[in-house]
């Protein structure tokens, strides 16, 4: 079992990883320079992974299988998270910076991951959208307020009053909270999609995580990250250990049990995602220690995760 389920974590990780590790090399022998990434990062986080969460939601029968205590659940240990990210960043001088680490630190790559990690051990993945719905608004409305407010671009002369309003702007109009609401009241309304929106969709979305990884992997800067080392070893361990040491147990406790402590786990312990990266460099924002982060920890959750899983297989959780 410890076998099957290391070989499965690898299978769903390391092309992940190989992806931004292809970026980096086409970047390297010039077929990419860094104004085609910066437009590449701008499509994807403008047409791509709005697509991709529209895909996924719009799909869920959410009336059916509605299940409002681990919506719930999903949403409150959310928020905490945020909590324990920023106070993590408090411990770093840069306010530029504590914006990346607030994100890295507790966005997970619920979305893309959370759905293929379920489905390839339960054949469905209904609590994983479910897990999407309590999860993927708050990630998205945390993140752009944090790279907002912590922005090197951002006019400190200002009031607050400005500051706030152009954060609510930013968060109104982001792609992806858009691309999620949309997707929510398509499902809900039940409304038909054709087979050409369909098809059209489904393109769109499957282009976002390929190429989201490859803009990462150009993007990236071993000489810049060296320094970045000890901040991103603090954010994967929160993101791949804390959060399920403190959680899990809670929601065993709770009675969650099979496809929802697997959507739980899901949540709580995979790598940060890419989207991350996207969204950080069109706040403003260097990118580095997301970028770094996101590396990092989808090379060790490979690891972690299986970890973690064999740990409720062992213990009957799962």
């Amino acid at each position: 079992m410890f076998l099957k389920n290391l070989i499965f974590s690898l299978n769903a990780t390391v092309p992940v990883f190989l992806m931004m590790v292809f970026g980096w090399f086409v970047h390297r022998i010039k077929l990419l320079d860094d104004n085609a990434t910066a437009q590449i990062n701008k499509f994807v986080f403008r047409a791509l992974l709005p697509a991709l969460l529209f895909m996924d939601l719009s799909t869920a029968d959410f009336r059916a299988v509605w299940d409002g205590r681990f919506v719930l659940f999903c949403m409150c240990v959310t928020l905490l998270s945020v909590g324990v990210a920023v106070l993590y960043s408090l411990l770093f001088k840069d306010r530029a910076e504590r914006g990346e680490i607030i994100q890295a630190s507790y966005r997970s790559s619920a979305a893309v991951l959370g759905i293929a990690f379920v489905n390839n051990i339960y054949g469905h993945s209904t609590m994983a959208a479910l897990m999407i719905v309590g999860t993927v608004p708050l990630y998205n409305i945390a993140a752009v307020t944090v790279l907002v407010l912590t922005s090197p671009d951002k006019d400190r002369s200002r009031g607050r009053k400005a500051l706030f309003l152009s954060t609510f702007k930013s968060i109104a109009t982001n792609p992806i909270i858009l691309g999620i609401i949309i997707g929510i009241g398509w499902s809900l309304l039940k409304i038909p999609q054709p087979v050409i929106l369909s098809k059209s969709v489904t393109y769109l979305g499957n282009m976002a995580t390929p190429l989201s990884l490859i803009a990462l992997g150009a993007s990236f800067k071993f000489g810049e990250a060296k320094d970045k080392l000890p901040v991103t070893v603090g954010i994967s361990f929160i993101k791949l250990l804390l959060f399920c040491g403190i959680f899990l147990p809670v929601a065993v406790k709770l009675g969650f049990r099979g496809e929802k402590l697997i959507a739980i786990l899901v949540m709580l312990g995979s790598a940060t995602t890419g989207s991350c990266f996207v969204m950080a460099k069109n706040l403003g924002h260097k990118g580095v220690i997301t970028a770094f982060a996101v590396m990092l920890t989808t090379l060790l959750s490979a690891f972690t995760l299986t970890g973690w899983l064999f740990l409720l297989r062992t213990l009957e959780y799962i």
